[in-house]
């Protein structure tokens, strides 16, 4: 724990965010040069079996098991990438013994991070805060989360009278963009069951994701003289109100919450003859998950029948699927974080995810993996902050995990 904060900072000072236009695994270097670093590092720190594999850009490591018996081997797994938010010179703050009032994160910007504004700012009175300098954002999201695991791991180091069975560790890249555990080599893994640290609030235990697609919409239109345009132009921005119309207008993320699914326009850019359209698909229900996707393709098909030609294509591509399926079946990684945090004292707080982890897609290659806590809140943005206090409760967890599973 004494070295806990000091590579919380180390390792959010490095820039590590992905680039969802890059076509490379991982997608930016700068995740390539942290994993060496990363890797080198727990070498020194007596992990075994570390690697770094470049064709997944993953760093994965061991701490043999020491038990008489046998034991399920756990997996613990983090990415290193951060948001799609300015992670240039990321300057950390430590804010001891925090008061409860509005925090000034940075005084000649006007940054504040007001209680008004954020109100969970209150569950933290007394703890030691990092916090950004409010110009980035912090990359607790998910750094604090490898920083976890690694706490963790060191206490069987550091105690080898404490029996446990294997422990495999994981830290990956691109999770942020929805590909870093695409090639996730699950077989080498080795793991029976494995948990993500990429969660929120102190006691959040997460196994049940969105199913979750993408949407890419191509807009043709029409581009003509404007003062000979009736009845011939046909603008891809028109085009784009009318399409996105025909969406339900209340299934958007800034009016759903709980399970309730949604559509998002994430982006898009028009001129009048070409137009193109992103958006994200998510349910938690796998049949509305699928009706959702039906829509936007009949949606391109009735406006190319109104206009007698293929002025809208839909493509659709899954990204992934309700972790909640296949963890389902088998409740025991469930079950060891509940006995885990009820034996520490700390009340879980079970709630769908509305998003994804890594564990999404992991738990579907035959490792089923629920998500818990990190204790930092607000991520992708400069108001993001971790709490030490709730930290070391997320290493506490980890370690009363592995001591459960040992019994």
């Amino acid at each position: 724990m004494e070295t806990m904060l000091e590579r919380l900072i180390r390792y959010c000072k490095v820039n590590t965010r992905s680039d969802e236009s890059s076509k490379t695994v991982p997608s930016t270097v700068s995740q390539v040069e942290f994993a060496k670093a990363l890797a080198s590092e727990l070498r020194e720190l007596g992990f075994s079996e570390v690697t770094h594999r470049l064709d997944n850009g993953f760093v994965t490591a061991t701490i043999p098991s020491n038990s008489d018996k046998p034991v399920d081997t756990l997996g613990f797994i983090a990415h290193f990438d951060t948001a799609d938010f300015n992670s240039e010179n990321v300057m950390p703050q430590i804010i001891e013994n925090y008061d409860g009032n509005d925090i000034v994160l940075n005084k000649a910007l006007d940054v504040v991070m007001t209680v008004d504004k954020f109100p969970n700012l209150k569950n933290y009175v007394g703890h030691t805060l990092v916090t950004t300098d409010g110009t980035t954002l912090l990359g607790a999201d998910d750094k604090a989360g490898i920083v976890e695991i690694i706490e963790a791991m060191l206490y069987f180091v550091a105690h080898p009278e404490v029996k446990h069975g294997e422990i495999r560790v994981a830290f990956g890249p691109d999770e942020e963009i929805g590909r870093g555990a695409n090639l996730f080599d699950a077989k080498d893994f080795r793991a029976r069951y494995a948990y993500t640290l990429d969660g929120s609030v102190l006691g959040e235990l997460e196994y049940e994701s969105f199913n979750a697609a993408s949407g890419k919409v191509t807009l043709h239109g029409v581009s003509v003289h404007p003062g000979t345009a009736k009845d011939k132009m046909v603008n891809t921005s028109k085009l784009a109100f009318e399409f996105d119309s025909m969406l339900p207008q209340e299934d958007v993320p800034e009016k759903t919450e709980g399970y309730q699914g949604f559509f998002l326009l994430h982006d898009m850019k028009t001129t009048i003859e070409l137009g193109h359209m992103s958006y994200i698909i998510r349910d938690h229900d796998k049949e509305k998950f699928l009706l959702r996707k039906q829509l936007m393709l009949d949606n391109a098909k009735a406006i190319n029948e109104k206009y007698g030609t293929t002025r809208v294509v839909a493509e659709l591509n899954d990204s992934y699927y309700n972790m909640a399926e296949v963890i389902a079946k088998d409740f025991k990684p469930v079950e060891l974080a509940k006995q885990a945090m009820a034996n520490l004292g700390i009340t879980p707080i079970i709630k769908p995810i509305r998003g994804g982890t890594d564990g999404s897609k992991i738990s579907f290659m035959g490792i089923p993996t629920p998500n818990l806590f990190t204790g930092a809140e607000n991520f992708h943005g400069k108001f993001e902050f971790a709490s030490k206090e709730v930290m070391e409760k997320a290493v506490s967890v980890i370690i009363e995990i592995i001591k459960l599973n040992a019994k």
